[in-house]
């Protein structure tokens, strides 16, 4: 009995580790969190490198400066405390995307809406959404971010420029479902737009600065 009660707990001690690697991002990690992570201190000036999805040493010291600054252990590991310090969830499939999505989808919000409220940074995560789920579009987030001619922030610079903080929970609101458009898969700004065709379109909902239609 106490044998078994022995291998019991090795078992137990062995998931217990294997869990706690999966939940933090360290020296020789790569993939789409620590991407996340390169990119949120990047545009909180701790990384200057390019975004690379690999955790070396160059990462590893700008967390620790984040985690100084920020009453962390500053042990220049990504676990659970320091992840949600810089806004990243951990394992969060966002709604069932990607976190390469969701970083994909903060970056459209952020140059599409920089200086909007928050309800209308979350309406225009949501056309993004709505699109992929309408016949008209691609039937996948990149592809409707990319579509030719799409959205104009791809072409005057904006789509390259620091995600905004508010950015990140606007995608992760929208992808979790949050819709202040109402269903819109389109969007404008009435005081600049110049296409008579989208004027056209019937209006939903009309949030700050944009006006959101069918």
């Amino acid at each position: 009995m106490k044998r078994i009660l022995t291998v019991v707990l090795s078992i137990i001690l062995i998931l217990c580790c294997t869990v706690s690697v999966q939940s933090l991002s360290k020296i020789g990690s790569r993939g789409d969190e620590v991407r996340q992570i390169q990119t949120v201190l990047k545009n909180q000036g701790y990384y200057t490198e390019n975004v690379d999805g690999i955790y070396g040493t160059i990462t590893k010291n700008a967390v620790i400066a984040f985690q100084k600054n920020n009453g962390l252990t500053a042990d220049g590991i990504a676990g659970a405390k320091t992840l949600k310090a810089l806004g990243i969830e951990s394992g969060n499939t966002y709604g069932g995307y990607s976190s390469s999505d969701y970083e994909l989808l903060a970056r459209i919000i952020s140059a599409e809406a920089r200086g909007e409220e928050y309800l209308g940074q979350v309406a225009v995560g949501a056309v993004v959404l709505n699109r992929i789920e309408h016949p008209s579009f691609p039937d996948t987030l990149p592809g409707v971010i990319y579509q030719n001619g799409a959205f104009s922030c791809l072409y005057d610079g904006q789509f390259y420029e620091p995600i905004a903080d508010s950015a990140y929970s606007a995608a992760r609101d929208a992808l979790n479902g949050v819709d202040p458009s109402g269903g819109a898969i389109y969007y404008y700004n009435p005081v600049t737009a110049t296409n008579k065709w989208i004027r056209s379109r019937k209006i939903i909902a009309t949030i700050g600065k944009h006006v959101f239609c069918e």
